[in-house]
């Protein structure tokens, strides 16, 4: 499935780890934004599902687009519509998501390529059993929620602070 939300639970511990230094909505942006092509290659049948935006060069445009957009939208005084990032925060969080994606998928999807050009081999391909891949970003999540509703519950007027 393209688009798929098990991306983000890794992403979600990322900015809960370091909120200060990751931004989770250029994180999540990269994640979609490569399974775009996905999306399009299944519609029209074309085969490989998953090609250029699935290795670490096309994944590493998707990230300096997302970067590129973010510096446009602030330029142009589009401020309100988004938080407030910096450039930094928001050019990790599309790396740490654009790189996470082709990783995550390569242990997956028999049709990537992660190293293309320079390479046709996907030395990560069921290294660990699906159902290994998928509860570990899910517990990447849940952690990240735990952390979050931790957080929030110290930062509540009249709460104990350690």
């Amino acid at each position: 499935m393209p688009i798929t939300p098990f991306h983000f639970g890794p992403g979600a511990a990322l900015q809960a780890i370091a909120p200060r230094h990751v931004s989770f909505l250029a994180f999540c942006a990269a994640n979609v934004l490569i399974d775009v092509e996905s999306l399009y290659n299944l519609v029209h049948r074309r085969h490989p599902v998953h090609a250029f935006f699935h290795t670490y060069v096309g994944a590493t445009l998707v990230a300096l687009a997302i970067v590129a957009a973010f510096w446009l939208l602030r330029r142009a005084g589009v401020k309100r519509l988004l938080p407030a990032l910096t450039l930094r925060q928001v050019a990790i969080g599309a790396a740490l998501g654009a790189w996470s994606h082709v990783l995550l998928d390569s242990v997956m999807h028999a049709d990537i390529q992660p190293l293309q050009p320079l390479s046709a081999a996907n030395g990560l391909l069921r290294i660990v059993p699906l159902s290994v891949l998928h509860w570990g970003c899910l517990a990447c999540g849940v952690v990240a929620i735990a952390i979050a509703g931790i957080r929030y519950l110290l930062k509540k007027p009249g709460s104990a602070k350690p």
